[in-house]
């Protein structure tokens, strides 16, 4: 386990950058916090360590964003999943998550409770916590 205090943009950039060197070679990451974590703010975070083409925002209403950067000289996906609004493991099935945890691409989870069972030992968890007005707690599990 590794533990973040993240205060302003240079620290999360740099834990962005960290994030994805702990990674290594896994794709998956579910993100766990309360509301105002920082769960989107991180992701937007690490898809500019990414060179992410689009604008990162939350996918509160369409449930899942995509975005694209170049890997290796081809184009590669970054899936950015919320599933705060749902409720079932039917509803996350029905918006086809099993493809998208199957992809060979990103994929940051936010509110990936609901979907624990599907989640194997390779998901990265990152758990986010309020520590003050500006700062924030990131354990990288």
């Amino acid at each position: 386990m590794h533990t973040f205090a993240v205060n302003g943009t240079h620290a999360l950039m740099e834990t962005a950058r960290e994030i994805l060197r702990l990674a290594g070679p896994r794709r998956k990451f579910a993100l766990y916090g309360q509301l105002g974590a920082g769960k989107t703010t991180l992701v937007q975070a690490i898809c500019q360590m990414l060179e992410v083409r689009e604008t990162v925002s939350s996918p509160t209403f369409a449930l899942v964003n995509e975005y694209t950067y170049e890997r290796q000289g081809t184009e590669a996906y970054v899936y950015h999943i919320d599933l705060y609004r749902l409720r079932t493991l039917e509803e996350a099935l029905d918006i086809g998550i099993e493809e998208y945890l199957d992809a060979p691409h990103y994929c940051f989870i936010e509110w990936p409770q609901l979907i624990e069972p599907l989640l194997d030992e390779q998901t990265v968890r990152i758990n986010l916590e309020i520590e003050g007005d500006s700062v924030r707690k990131i354990l990288f599990l």
